[in-house]
């Protein structure tokens, strides 16, 4: 599509000949149209977008100078030419003072004329690549940042306040946007997943990877805008963003899971199950509406292969949700390594399991079945066992065994990572101790979770729990604290450019930068730092 072009002068023949002599359809322009004067040209300018003016300076009613003059204050972007028979400086100075990007005099050398356009319209559409590939990166590392965020909502690490330092320029629209959830897992238990479980850990790795490239590529692809957070080893969260005024439509929803479940299969050779939460969710809602999803999901193993949580009519028995609270809680209380809380709760799950089997017999076996894949997936996260140790357990729960088996089992699976707890806290306070020092040497740059809990030999779900524990924040909210108190100092005691510090404390573009500054400290970078000038002014 070509750039517009709008020719202004009093002298009728002079804008015929621009229009027919200047090659425009090369230049990759159209004529948009003439005027006599600047109240003319101001008339058109309202009606339609022109990037180029070519414009004499001597008009009647309104000369060039005072059209300039408006164009610049009411920030109309274009590009100006001023065209003039008067070798004036004044002239010359004014138009400079305006912005005008150059000034060719009459009698007009239509060649000279021609390379001036010519230069004028690469320099604009260079910048105007520049400043779109800019807003694209700042859209991804606001896209990023927003996914890291969420990560944390749905998993109740943060609670979402408006008033958070943390949630600055951008991401204050999470606050009225709705999204679609949409929870895919790969079904552990099934035939088709074996082999998976005999990937090693990288192969796994490199697995969760693709698959969150494929959902990506295939959301952005069909326009949809969106995040993929990955909850743990084969599962996901989609959340995808939402039209104010939509109303929630499962039919076209339950297209999208499938689309995703089709694009994983035919690129990853993986098949996925999908939890759908049947209404829109706001950004309060994602942790219980992702638990929901979850535990619809694992209270009903036989569930289709794309489902709507909660389900139709009744959610499911009170004794299967008073059970799987408990079994929740196990899980905490082994991941918090207290042996106490463990053995409380060992023994609740075993009275609610006499108290099931006792009236719903056929309902217990699957149900308990399904936790123990369960707590098999959480505690891989933990990397509590050895390579040799979980291909044992799951052997074991291959097997078809009795009620009274698989709660054996769970005591054993519980009793050997309470077993560790001890050494295991002692190496997790190690390990995220070197994981500070790493993000601290590593502020200048964009730093992942992933990259962080690689370094430390952990996942990233496990990271992230152990990190809040023992840090009493979020992975984000403690590094962009640090990257702020740095570029606090940086600002205060340096004479570095914004921009510069910036960079150095990670923000690519210093826009973003600005934002979070503002938000953390109630100034603009510039403001801040002149606070302190003043202060050293009035010491010295």
């Amino acid at each position: 599509m070509s750039d517009k072009v709008l020719l202004v002068d009093d002298e009728a023949h002079i804008t015929r000949n621009l229009e027919k002599v200047i090659p425009w359809e090369m230049l990759g322009l159209q004529v948009a149209g003439s005027a006599k004067n600047g109240v003319e040209a101001l008339q058109l300018l309202e009606q339609q977008s022109v990037q180029l003016l070519l414009c004499d300076i001597r008009m009647p009613v309104m000369d060039g100078l005072e059209l300039v003059r408006l164009i610049r204050e009411r920030e109309m972007t274009c590009d100006i030419i001023m065209l003039s028979g008067y070798q004036d400086f004044a002239y010359t100075r004014a138009a400079i003072q305006y912005g005008v990007n150059d000034y060719v005099l009459k009698p007009i050398p239509y060649d000279e004329l021609t390379g001036v356009i010519a230069r004028v319209m690469s320099n604009q559409r260079s910048k105007a690549k520049q400043q779109h590939e800019e807003q694209q990166k700042l859209g991804r590392m606001i896209d990023l940042a927003s996914e890291k965020i969420l990560y944390d909502l749905i998993m109740d690490y943060t609670d979402f306040s408006g008033s958070h330092w943390l949630f600055s320029g951008d991401e204050q629209q999470l606050r009225t946007q709705r999204f679609v959830m949409i929870v895919l897992d790969l079904d552990v238990s099934s035939e088709k997943t074996k082999d998976w479980r005999d990937w090693a850990d990288k192969e796994r790795k490199l697995w969760n990877f693709a698959v969150c490239n494929v959902l990506r590529e295939k959301l952005q692809g069909n326009g949809l805008h969106h995040a993929v957070i990955q909850m743990r080893d084969g599962e996901w969260c989609v959340l995808i963003e939402t039209a104010g005024a939509a109303e929630f439509e499962e039919q076209p929803v339950k297209e999208w899971a499938d689309m995703l479940m089709t694009a994983v299969r035919n690129h990853v050779k993986l098949s996925l199950n999908a939890g759908i939460y049947r209404r829109f969710a706001g950004v309060e809602e994602l942790s219980a509406a992702y638990k929901q999803v979850q535990l619809g999901m694992q209270l009903t193993p036989a569930h289709d292969t794309i489902t709507l949580y909660p389900t139709d009519g009744e959610r499911g028995p009170a004794e299967d949700k008073a059970f799987w609270v408990t079994a929740e809680k196990l899980i905490s209380a082994v991941k918090r390594g207290d042996t106490a809380a463990v053995n409380v709760e060992v023994d609740q799950i075993a009275s609610q399991l006499q108290h099931l089997n006792d009236q719903h017999s056929a309902r217990v076996k699957p149900l308990l079945h399904f936790f123990v894949l369960h707590l098999m997936r959480e505690m891989k996260e933990m990397a509590v066992f050895t390579r040799e140790q979980e291909e044992q357990l799951w052997r074991r729960l291959d097997r078809r065994f009795l009620i009274k088996d698989l709660l054996t089992f769970i005591r054993q699976v519980t009793a050997a990572v309470t077993d560790r707890s001890i050494d295991k806290k002692k190496q997790s306070e190690l390990s995220l101790l070197e994981a500070r020092a790493f993000l601290n040497r590593n502020l200048c740059r964009d730093l992942s979770v992933e990259e962080a809990a690689t370094h430390v030999g952990l996942s990233t779900s496990y990271f992230s729990l152990l990190f809040k524990q023992t840090f009493g924040e979020t992975f984000i909210e403690y590094v962009t604290r640090e990257r702020m108190e740095r570029a606090k100092t940086m600002l205060a005691e340096t004479g570095k450019s914004v921009a510069q510090i910036a960079k150095e404390v990670g923000y690519a573009e210093r826009r973003y930068f600005t934002k979070v500054f503002m938000k953390y400290t109630g100034d603009n970078p510039s403001d801040f730092r002149a606070k302190f000038q003043v202060e050293d002014d009035t010491v010295h």
